[in-house]
């Protein structure tokens, strides 16, 4: 179904309805009201931040695709949260982490390499017509977008010359699937202790990292002033204007002199954006500005990642699936043996459910979405979500290019 009317265009109007719905959510979490304590028991708040835009978008009220609001929460809110959400964080605790979280990224990565052909396999011969021609090629550019982002998902377009209205097919398949995965995640989250309880993982390097940010906080918390949150500001917005100084310098020159590094995402602009933040975050963390943790500078980069949440919302569209059922149904058995692989293996070494959603999270939807799943679980977790899904960037092409010569074996 194809909405041709909207009823509201205006970006701030948008933005004032995305507040409000913001504002609702977290008032009606907090409530004490037994319905909304029942409600919110089983629903988190994050899901609602994240679907209720989506709704609005699926049914014509704003337009997602043509608004400008999520460029900006991605370009701005995004690294200045990166910025604030790291100025906390013990760097040599992530890496105590473990190497868990790398291997259960790199089974999501290996789940989206095979789990395509396989999906593309059992349903292609149930309906060799429809899922015939150069559906393989198109699907290379998902298995782009899945594994790396937006520059490896033009690559692989360009690698297997994927023609443009299959092109388009893929890309609504892309957003709408990934984006339920999400949702799913987001869900799962809010059940972290019971799954890891069933699983018997071991969180004790996570709950080490989230207990020293909060004894941090609480040994240094205090009434932020207005001094206090103009700086606060400062950092954040400094280091966002900083990193897109670099990014605009960084990128095009790669792509002008080293263009063979552009299959790499180190042309692209966001990337270099998304890693300066997070680099100089992380300097930051080692000098005073950390203390601005003890004003609320972490509060303040959560409160923008919610802002990005919901714009995230904007664009999808759930009532697309009806305009692509069969591709639907691809990308959904794709994913479920994505999601499959990830489960099996975390059970197997025990990883605790934080590094199978983040890990998923780092391939199906890169730095933009990635800190928002592992914030999910802990404010502090953001910058893992960030450094695995960079590692995504650099798989990308390698890993969908795979994909797409096991695609063009199995297609019927």
């Amino acid at each position: 179904m194809q909405v041709t009317t909207v009823l509201i265009t205006n970006d701030a109007v948008v933005l004032g309805l995305l507040a409000l719905i913001l504002g609702l959510v977290f008032y009606t979490s907090h409530s004490a009201n037994r319905y909304c304590k029942a409600f919110y028991r089983y629903v988190p708040a994050l899901l609602l931040c994240y679907f209720i835009p989506s709704l609005l978008n699926s049914f014509g009220i704003i337009d997602g695709e043509g608004s400008a609001l999520y460029k900006m929460a991605s370009r701005y809110l995004l690294p200045a949260s990166l910025v604030l959400l790291t100025l906390s964080v013990d760097f040599k605790a992530i890496i105590g982490l473990g190497p868990k979280a790398l291997i259960m990224f790199l089974t999501g990565t290996l789940g989206i390499i095979i789990g395509g052909p396989l999906a593309l396999l059992m349903l292609g011969s149930l309906y060799p017509e429809a899922l015939g021609g150069d559906i393989w090629r198109g699907m290379s550019t998902i298995a782009g977008s899945w594994i790396g982002g937006g520059a490896n998902q033009a690559a692989m377009k360009e690698v297997f010359e994927v023609d443009g209205s299959i092109f388009s097919v893929m890309i609504t398949v892309d957003v709408i699937v990934a984006n339920v995965w999400m949702a799913v995640l987001l869900l799962m989250a809010s059940r972290a202790s019971y799954f890891d309880q069933k699983t018997g993982a071991d969180t004790s390097a996570i709950r080490h990292l989230q207990q020293k940010i909060e004894n941090y906080q609480a040994q240094h918390a205090r009434i932020p002033t207005m001094h206090d949150l103009m700086l606060i500001f400062a950092v954040a917005f400094g280091v966002t204007g900083f990193s897109h100084l670099i990014a605009d310098i960084v990128a095009p020159w790669i792509g002008r002199e080293a263009p063979v590094l552009a299959d790499y995402s180190l042309a692209s602009t966001f990337f270099w954006l998304v890693v300066v933040a997070t680099t100089v975050g992380l300097i930051l963390s080692a000098t005073r500005v950390r203390r601005l943790e003890a004003v609320g500078a972490s509060k303040v980069g959560s409160a923008f990642l919610y802002i990005l949440v919901a714009t995230i919302g904007m664009h999808m569209d759930v009532t697309a699936i009806l305009d692509y059922p069969l591709m639907f149904v691809v990308g959904i058995v794709w994913m479920a043996f994505h999601a499959g692989l990830m489960l099996l293996v975390a059970k197997l070494i025990k990883a605790p459910l934080f590094y199978m959603a983040v890990g998923s999270q780092a391939n199906v939807g890169g730095a933009a979405s990635a800190p928002v799943v592992a914030a999910a679980f802990h404010p502090s977790l953001a910058p893992v979500g960030v450094l695995l899904a960079i590692l995504g960037y650099g798989l990308g092409t390698y890993g969908a290019y795979l994909c797409g010569l096991l695609l063009r074996m199995v297609a019927p």
